[in-house]
């Protein structure tokens, strides 16, 4: 899944247990909790940014059921407005202006997961 903003930055959206890929760039993990069975050296991280995350009640109500998404991006965004949240989004809106981002998730599906709400905040934004 990629997305391009502006002046060629580009926001891709992988999981975690993916290899890595040449053209990933700056490899950012957005899950607030580690993914189970994937060492550090593999995740290959530039970044693990936890203050970017879904609060836990957030996470825990969400479930990543797909009927709830649209609500859960809606609670979400409102989340990454809190100063915590919302300086650990510029550090990534920095990244972004500095060439190819991937946003890693150990969800399921990353179509339904916080890294795809981050990935169009971040090709907004750009």
């Amino acid at each position: 899944m990629t997305t391009t903003g502006g002046a060629g930055a580009e926001v891709r959206v992988r999981r975690i247990y993916d290899p890595p890929g040449p053209d990933d760039g700056a490899r950012v993990l957005v899950d607030r909790l580690w993914p189970r069975g994937v060492s550090k050296e593999r995740a290959d991280l530039r970044e693990w940014c936890k203050d970017v995350s879904p609060s836990t009640a957030l996470r825990r109500w969400y479930g990543h059921d797909p009927e709830k998404f649209a609500e859960f991006a809606r609670r979400y965004r409102a989340e990454l407005g809190a100063p915590g949240p919302a300086a650990a989004l510029a550090g990534l809106r920095v990244l972004v202006r500095e060439g190819p981002v991937t946003l890693l998730t150990a969800a399921k599906r990353a179509d339904i997961s916080e890294a795809t709400v981050l990935q169009e905040l971040l090709s907004e934004s750009v």
